[in-house]
């Protein structure tokens, strides 16, 4: 284990800046925790979350795929793809580092690769931060997360008014190199009961032992055809801010730009809880806002489970219990399905 004191995290950050990009939580200027390249000055948020989750380093909000530019009858097609900077994200809590495993399944493992992804993954070193103190909104538990022992390629701990670190991965093993002449080897015992105190508060969470087993492929269609949504629904805006906030999150829509001579292709995120998601010519194939609704939360408790080894699409992190405007979220569907009589089988999902 290596040990760093508290009060020369300063150091550690010019030090790390001075050969990577380097990107830490700080407050902005609503007053909440977001990341942000460190600078001189930079203050690092003892906030728990940030606003959004560090997927975007992975996964941008907007990015551009291909340029195709004319001149009279000709067509050059240009990748814009610059190398991206090798970078550094330093504070990513455990619920953030699950939630790339989950988007890595489907844009890096599954065919065709998302390249545009792949090497934002392959330049960037994820340096989690054990949660000290857990909200009363997290959950990660449920999803047999620990928080006081997260992944990523460098775990780090603050105890004891030091911060200690593990390398886990080559990348780990990279920075802690880097980082050599600020840190020293220490005893891994303030972690150890750092570990058995954070572990301790996740027990009395409200929602620690969210109970999950309703949700499975096997009951797919009783969970489809569930009275249950009728009620959840009518409250919901389609606003998408769950959408936005969330890390498992993946959907993108791709739009075209006439830029006079030529088009620029960007894609975006999109939500499924919007009324124009996967528009057709035809029509859309989820008419209601029922349907919209029920198809985000099918697709996280159960569909990605069925196609991906039992994996939820989830990760207990809270953000949607803090961010709906009307209270909605996924644990309140998850509830109110479990009190609920399972409907018959059947239906059409």
């Amino acid at each position: 284990m290596l040990s760093l004191s508290a009060d020369k995290i300063d150091s550690l950050f010019e030090l790390v800046a001075s050969k990577e990009a380097l990107y830490i939580p700080t407050m902005n200027t609503s007053g909440k925790a977001d990341f942000t390249r460190w600078k001189k000055g930079s203050k690092l948020s003892k906030a728990l979350k940030t606003v959004r989750s560090a997927k975007d380093f992975f996964f941008p909000k907007t990015e551009n795929l291909v340029n195709y530019t004319r001149d009279g009858q000709n067509i050059t097609v240009e990748d814009p793809r610059k190398e991206v900077e090798d970078f550094v994200v330093f504070g990513v809590r455990a619920c953030d580092a699950k939630s790339f495993d989950i988007v890595d399944d489907v844009y890096l493992n599954m065919t065709p690769v998302d390249t545009y992804y792949k090497n934002r993954r392959e330049h960037g070193t994820v340096i989690t931060l054990a949660c000290t103190n857990p909200a009363q909104t997290c959950f990660c538990s449920a999803y047999g997360l620990d928080a006081a022992n997260p992944a990523g390629d460098v775990t780090a701990w603050l105890a004891d008014g030091k911060y200690y670190f593990r390398p886990n991965t080559d990348k780990g093993k990279k920075f802690v190199e880097l980082a050599k002449t600020l840190l020293e080897e220490a005893s891994d015992a303030a972690v150890t009961a750092q570990q058995k105190d954070i572990r301790e508060k996740i027990e009395k969470l409200p929602f620690a032992h969210l109970d999950l087993s309703k949700w499975n492929g096997k009951d797919m269609n009783k969970i489809f055809n569930s009275k249950g949504w009728d009620e959840l629904y009518e409250t919901c805006l389609g606003c998408g801010t769950c959408t936005y906030v969330c890390p498992t999150c993946m959907c993108f829509d791709v739009r075209d730009f006439d830029t006079g001579n030529g088009i620029k292709q960007f894609r975006c995120w999109d939500s499924c809880m919007y009324s124009d998601f996967t528009q057709m010519a035809a029509a859309n194939p989820r008419l209601t806002q029922k349907e919209r609704f029920r198809q985000r939360f099918m697709h996280k408790l159960v569909y990605y489970p069925m196609a991906h080894k039992d994996v939820f699409q989830c990760v207990g992190c809270g953000r949607c219990l803090e961010s709906c405007p009307i209270h909605m979220n996924i644990v309140k569907v998850i509830k109110t399905y479990n009190e609920l009589p399972d409907a018959p089988e059947g239906g059409n999902a």
